[in-house]
């Protein structure tokens, strides 16, 4: 794993900002770096990496093709490189190294971009110099599981895997885009293609862009995968195996994206939650494996989150190598401090936190870790994908207009006098109170995509706040409101808020996460299975429940879903309580255009007084002010450089 940074168009001789615009990215490349420059064509080319496979200096990057046309820098896993290689070397093709980076370039050189990436079947981003064309192509996954940045700077095409690259530029302008701040509130992330910075976008996952030196413009960006083709085909064409046999060929499939994933010349462990999707991983990997797994789990001192407890008699059940880290508040305070720099953007799901310390816990062991990450979008995980169809059927017998005025009703009492009157004692730490208005979001929605919103956005209620209207037309006809609401989270929710937070986490102490189940052959199998294969008996992921009993007994993992919660609530009103309102108190919420400074004082006030939990809702607000309060610092840090291998045409 890695990360890479590029430029076209540029002709001058110092390049000591662009030597800081690669340092600031060692984290996910400590092991070596490598610069290579077309000064005829103003193309450079700078990489940080991460050795997976072939540790030897021949996997090294920048890495020319052997016919001097291509030059790559890469992020990322092609997991059936081999086979791929044996075609090649049938073909005639000399390989030089052990490498995935060059068996990329020699796809491309027999079958062009466009096909090349077609056939690969792995987790990438990378950027292309083809030196006949005086094109460059950058290319993403078809999930977006690894990231990748492009955009206008001055008179230059800049790239690179992460935002704070750019900063180095010397003509860049940190001029916030208005329209993404406030599309953040409403989801707590930046959707692609937008950055949070004017002129600077995410190329979106399955996409080919390329840009053109000579004309200084970008020539196209193309899908060369369609997850919307996906979906309509399993419409369409739905897997007629049943019982047992669909079991096996799921299972099948999943265990195949597993092995795939072990491939390393380095240690490979996995993170272990006791949740459905990660314990499957585990099984599987402990099936797979001769020796015991290396499994990671983190544990809370506030009982109603900790799942430590449960991943613990997974992991003994299967025999694991297991490793347990415990968290207070007190530990986490110097991690809120770095998450500005370490998501280069605003960027709020509270799970960023876990997620940054199992990496840290797993990296002291394992240099590769394996995720249930994505599973939940793929068979139907998410409460969500449970009950909406039977809440929006139940909505559409009710005029609206009624909706609109109980909804209005039920949040004219607090959540708290809720929880007093229906005696709520949820242990989830979600309670009936704060169930009911939740309820009351989405009463008033129209259509499936509007309750979609209501249900994922922070500020769905306040047009201030960055509310947008739904947009009917990435949704697809005679879908039902479960598949709707899968099909726009694998969409949006999946790459800009899990695969981000996993990234950046990971990547931040140089640990490369593998996610099995979004090999893009596991997403096309799971689409083409009919709905009542993933929810049944008022539970989603119905066919991986089916498959991990066989592993391990259902009593283990039969609970609530808990995901990577953590007591946040408490924290705020506790622990961070002086973080937090040294940040509202701040001059920066005095004048916002877009935060109103007595309604962030009212959500604080009925958070503390526990009138209401503000909690997501806070957490948004205060990540922001923590990144505005770093940017405009400019206190992003800059790791030690280490030395250059520097190249020429």
């Amino acid at each position: 794993m890695c990360g890479f940074v590029g430029c076209a168009n540029f002709y001058e001789a110092n390049t000591s900002w662009f030597l800081e615009a690669l340092s600031s990215l060692q984290h996910r490349g400590p092991d070596s770096a490598g610069i290579w420059q077309e000064q005829s064509s103003g193309v450079i080319l700078g990489h940080r990496r991460l050795a997976i496979l072939d540790l030897s200096p021949r996997g090294h990057q920048p890495m020319v093709s052997s016919n001097k046309r291509f030059c790559l820098v890469y992020n990322g896993e092609i997991y059936n490189f081999r086979i791929l290689r044996k075609q090649l070397e049938e073909e005639g093709y000399s390989f030089r190294s052990e490498s995935d980076t060059e068996l990329i370039l020699a796809a491309i050189e027999k079958w062009g971009v466009a096909q090349a990436v077609s056939l690969f079947v792995g987790m990438f981003a990378f950027a292309l110099w083809d030196q006949q064309e005086k094109v460059i192509s950058l290319v993403r996954d078809r999930l977006g599981i690894k990231p990748l940045y492009y955009g206008e700077v001055g008179k230059n095409f800049f790239f690179s895997s992460e935002l704070q690259a750019f900063y180095s530029h010397p003509e860049f302008r940190a001029e916030v885009d208005p329209n993404s701040l406030a599309l953040y509130f409403q989801y707590s992330y930046v959707p692609t293609p937008l950055s949070i910075y004017q002129k600077i976008k995410k190329l979106p996952p399955a996409s080919i862009l390329q840009f053109s030196t000579q004309k200084n413009t970008v020539l196209d960006i193309s899908s060369y995968w369609s997850l919307e083709e996906i979906v309509k085909n399993g419409l369409t064409y739905p897997i007629e195996d049943t019982g047992k046999d669909l079991e096996k060929k799921v299972e099948r499939v999943i265990t195949q994206s597993i092995q795939d994933r072990l491939l390393s010349d380095v240690p490979v462990g996995a993170f272990l939650s006791g949740g459905i999707d990660s314990s499957l991983v585990v099984a599987l990997m402990q099936k797979l494996s001769s020796c015991p797994v290396q499994t990671f789990t983190l544990g809370f001192d506030s009982a109603q989150y900790d799942e430590a407890q449960y991943a613990r008699s997974i992991a003994e059940h299967l025999g694991t190598d297991h490793h347990e880290l415990y968290l207070s508040a007190h530990d986490i305070f110097p991690l809120i401090e770095r998450l500005p720099e370490i998501y280069d953007e605003p960027f709020a799901d509270s799970s960023q936190i876990p997620t940054l310390l199992i990496s840290q816990l797993a990296r002291q062991n394992v240099t590769v870790a394996l995720s249930g990450d994505g599973g939940d979008e793929v068979f139907a995980g998410y409460n969500r994908h449970i009950w909406g169809q039977k809440i929006y059927q139940n909505l559409e017998r009710v005029p609206r207009v009624f909706r609109k005025a109980f909804a209005y009703f039920l949040t004219q009492i607090p959540p708290s006098l809720w929880d007093t009157f229906l005696f709520s004692n949820h242990q989830s730490g979600r309670k009936a109170g704060e169930k009911i208005h939740k309820l009351a979001r989405i009463l008033p929605a129209s259509s499936p995509m509007e309750m979609y919103q209501a249900l994922v956005s922070r500020f769905p209620f306040t047009k201030e706040l960055g509310y947008l209207p739904a947009d009917e037309s990435i949704f697809i006809e005679k879908l039902s409101p479960t598949l709707q609401m899968m099909y726009q989270d694998s969409l949006t929710y999946l790459p800009d808020d899990i695969l981000t937070k996993v990234d950046r986490a990971s990547m931040s102490c140089s640990l490369e996460v593998r996610v099995p189940f979004l090999d893009h052959r596991v997403v096309e199998l799971a689409w083409g299975i009919p709905l009542s294969f993933k929810v049944r008996k008022k539970q989603g992921k119905w066919i991986l429940r089916q498959i991990l009993q066989q592993y391990v007994p259902s009593a283990l993992f039969e609970r609530p879903k808990m995901g990577f919660a953590l007591p946040l609530g408490f924290w705020l009103r506790t622990g961070l309580r002086d973080w937090a309102e040294s940040l509202i108190n701040s001059s920066l919420l005095q004048s916002h255009p877009l935060l109103e400074k007595k309604v962030v004082d009212q959500f604080w006030q009925e958070h503390l007084s526990g009138k209401k939990n503000w909690q997501d809702e806070l957490w948004n607000i205060l990540l922001y002010l923590s990144w505005e309060e770093k940017r405009r610092a400019q206190n992003f840090s800059q790791p030690e450089s280490i030395s250059i291998v520097r190249q020429k045409s």
